[in-house]
């Protein structure tokens, strides 16, 4: 995820984006009917638990027909840079830090061999959730049959875009379409990827780029994936563990030492 202080709110219809800076903020109807964030929360349907980890989504028991990437939510789910939440006949996205411009240099750069395979495009919405991609070669995405990323749409371009690595980089290159694609809420053209960023193709298909961050170089560190995240212990709680342990092998030898002397004089005895 990016930092908190670039995590912003769009909801459709509405002028301008709200900041979501750490801590809950909670989204409902205002005295106007409007959707948006509501100060006291008290007629709140969403709440967005904003912390180091990411946003964390709750839904209110008055909502209904909540939907995360078009996918129903009934109590709570993680939201990544991108996603779209429409809830009460509303749209609603996180945006976050806009994708990279593409330095003109990497422009017909040739694309190298032997990427390790552990940079991936794994699908989390559309016809491809629960997929991945490797980038050990280009990947073509378009309506044309030989697209590794094929969208059978009458609308959609035979040769979308396609996704590779230069120089130690994720390049999206689009190859002509009409309205681009979308990375992390914004509409590009040719951008760097970074781990983490969330692409989508035709309003449906989303992936979330995926990499280790020495496979990287320049491009960032990666993004914990959703199971790491729920599990990822505090410092704190890590720095009082640290301490504890030395106190609980002493405690531990004393009971052995004291153990030993009941036998001893047991035997004696």
């Amino acid at each position: 995820m990016p930092p908190v202080e670039e995590i912003k709110l769009r909801i459709a219809g509405a002028d301008g984006e709200t900041a979501l800076g750490a801590g809950v903020h909670a989204i409902g109807r205002d005295a106007r009917g409007t959707i948006g964030v509501v100060g006291d929360g008290r007629d709140a349907l969403l709440r967005f638990c904003v912390d180091r980890r990411g946003v964390w989504m709750t839904v209110d028991d008055a909502a209904r027909g909540v939907h995360v990437n078009g996918r129903p939510v009934r109590r709570m789910a993680m939201l990544r840079v991108g996603d779209t939440v429409h809830v009460d006949g509303a749209e609603v996205m996180l945006i976050g830090t806009p994708a990279l411009d593409m330095p003109a240099k990497l422009g017909n750069t040739p694309v190298e061999a032997g990427i390790d395979p552990r940079v991936v495009l794994r699908g989390v919405g559309g016809r491809y959730h629960g997929r991945s991609f490797t980038l050990e070669r280009p990947r073509l995405v378009g309506r044309a049959a030989d697209a590794d990323i094929r969208i059978d749409d009458g609308a959609f371009a035979d040769r979308h875009a396609r996704i590779d690595m230069s120089q130690d980089v994720i390049v999206l290159r689009d190859l002509g379409s009409a309205e681009g694609s979308i990375v992390n809420g914004e509409q590009v053209r040719d951008a760097v990827l970074r781990p983490g960023d969330q692409i989508v193709f035709d309003a449906h298909h989303r992936f979330v780029v995926e990499a280790p961050a020495r496979a990287m170089g320049q491009a960032g560190a990666p993004e914990l994936s959703d199971d790491e995240n729920r599990e990822l212990p505090s410092p704190q709680g890590s720095g009082r563990s640290g301490r504890r342990l030395p106190w609980l092998l002493l405690a531990a030898l004393l009971i052995a030492m004291a153990l030993s002397a009941l036998l001893l004089f047991g035997v004696q005895a």
